[in-house]
């Protein structure tokens, strides 16, 4: 059907400040290259395949016993072609032991393969104060000297480490309770609760929410958690496009107009589900149009803020307080202790009444061990540094050193040629490296000079648009910062990555008073 192109007026009054986000275009001839690539490794792979089932190559794959060959397959060979052929080429850029904090620097166990990446074996050496550029630590609050580490030593010595129980049976502490009061005068909510696992929070607290008869709209990058959550809930999924609010609108309309498949009764419920920072598109979500959208169709929103709470906002707040909303707008605040507080857990906080109901119908409230002590007091007190009720400013000026950080590395990374995706204010940074054949390439080479960076690939990105992902730290100094991003410049010129032809999409970098938006009818 032709593309045909509405205007309309509004929503531009939503934003209290620039709203500027690039997604380059992928230039033709990288674009083929890139394909020509993969086409190239799958007809090898195929040939290494014809070789290993005649017993010419030497195969290391999972497989049956031969005494089960006549079963139904238990490892799909088909389905494992692309971790065998491709992954396996490049697998040496992926589970790098360390053996320290994984702070701004860390220590990495190097270790050697004589089976082309089939297995690994430590050659003893440890490389030394790599650069960290991959961890989510985004406040540098992942740190084995200080007060957030002196405290959480105390109460494993007055606690211990493990609960063995729930936190409804004989499992709750009351720095347990302590910290759930703290997170919800964090968020500026009625009431929040935890979770040992950020993961978990979203896959079992999403099917206590919504069932059958209940329709989700999902931004087609959610993560894997909001993803499974979403299926295991039994609900009726449909995906609008990556923060465009024309197709999430256009399927609210629908949804409202058509009711449910077959009977066409209204549904349950409407609950649109968005991620604050999108982790590998550096994207932030146009939180301001989504609540609009949310109160005038009277749908419910679950905010995944797992990247943007601390990193985001000038209190560090997250998403709602970088765009200075009313936290009671977001119905289902969600997040995660694991990156900016240097922890592990997530939480949902909201109303009081939609916590007292999780606590009796969220699978990992009711079956889930309680979290650890010294975890627990890692979050109370990182959280109480970032409020100042510490007595100090350390939070602040992490949260300021944070923001200054992102805006500097992206810059310089742009003004280099390369092509960056996402918000100019998110600390995740995605560069591009298409090619399958410069993932490895790019990773080895920067540890070749001890910068240590994630390299990513198919399935996790569209098959042609592989890249790296810096994760910036208020950590990070300027001399680092300026170390690192030579050595990027030194490795782009060498692999040829600077692929940016400066033409920035302006329908997706439009300013913030800009209110014209495109809806594009398929």
């Amino acid at each position: 059907m032709s593309g045909t192109i509405h205007a309309a007026s509004y929503h531009g009054s939503l934003y209290s400040r620039p709203f500027i986000e690039s997604f380059e275009e992928t230039p033709m001839l990288v674009a083929v290259l890139t394909y020509m690539g993969y086409g190239i490794l799958t007809i090898f792979g195929y040939l290494r395949d014809f070789l290993r089932h005649w017993k010419i190559e030497r195969c290391h794959i999972a497989r049956e016993k031969e005494e089960q060959k006549d079963f139904v397959p238990l490892y799909q060979d088909f389905e494992n072609f692309y971790t065998r052929n491709l992954y396996m080429r490049i697998r040496d850029n992926w589970n790098r032991p360390i053996c320290s904090v994984p702070g701004a620097k860390m220590d990495l166990m190097e270790r050697a393969s004589h089976d082309y990446n089939w297995t690994f074996e430590y050659t003893g050496r440890v490389v030394q104060d790599v650069i960290n550029l991959g961890s989510y630590n985004y406040l540098g609050f992942a740190e084995n000297t200080g007060p957030c580490a002196d405290s959480a030593a105390e109460v494993t010595m007055k606690y211990g480490v493990g609960i063995a129980s729930t936190r409804q049976e004989i499992g709750n502490l009351d720095r347990h309770e302590e910290m759930e009061k703290l997170v919800a005068k964090f968020l500026g909510v009625e009431s929040a609760m935890a979770f040992g696992m950020g993961f978990a929070t979203n896959s079992m607290n999403i099917p206590a929410l919504a069932g059958k008869g209940c329709l989700i709209l999902s931004d087609e990058l959610n993560h894997a958690s909001l993803v499974l959550g979403a299926r295991l809930s039994g609900s009726t999924i449909r995906v609008f496009k990556h923060n465009n609010m024309q197709s999430l609108e256009k399927l609210l309309k629908e949804a409202i107009v058509h009711g449910q498949p077959r009977t066409h009764r209204p549904w349950k419920k409407i609950l649109i589900v968005v991620e604050g920072i999108y982790s590998m598109e550096g994207s932030i979500v146009r939180l301001p149009e989504v609540i609009a959208l949310k109160k005038r169709y009277r749908a419910y929103l679950y905010l995944d803020e797992a990247h943007s709470i601390g990193a985001l906002g000038p209190r560090g707040r997250g998403v709602v307080d970088y765009f200075g909303l009313d936290p009671c707008d977001v119905d289902v605040m969600m997040g995660t202790f694991t990156k900016s507080f240097g922890a592990a857990g997530g939480y949902i906080a909201g109303k009081r009444e939609l916590i007292e109901y999780l606590r009796s119908h969220s699978h990992s409230a009711v079956y889930a061990t309680s979290m650890s002590p010294p975890v627990v007091e890692q979050i109370i007190t990182s959280m109480k540094c970032i409020m100042g009720e510490d007595g100090t400013t350390i939070g602040c000026d992490r949260v300021r050193q944070l923001a200054e950080n992102t805006v500097y590395f992206r810059k310089r990374l742009r003004e280099m040629g390369f092509i960056i995706y996402g918000n100019n204010d998110s600390p995740v940074v995605p560069m591009m490296l298409y090619m399958p054949a410069k993932i490895g390439a790019f990773g080895r080479e920067m540890l070749k000079r001890n910068i240590g960076v994630v390299v990513v690939g198919f399935p996790a990105t569209p098959i042609i648009e592989s890249r790296a992902r810096f994760c910036i730290s208020a950590a990070h100094t300027n001399d680092m910062l300026d170390r690192a991003l030579s050595v990027i410049s030194e490795v782009g010129d060498l692999l040829q990555l600077k692929y940016s032809r400066h033409r920035i999409q302006p329908s997706l970098a439009r300013p913030v008073d800009d209110n014209v938006y495109e809806d594009i009818d398929d």
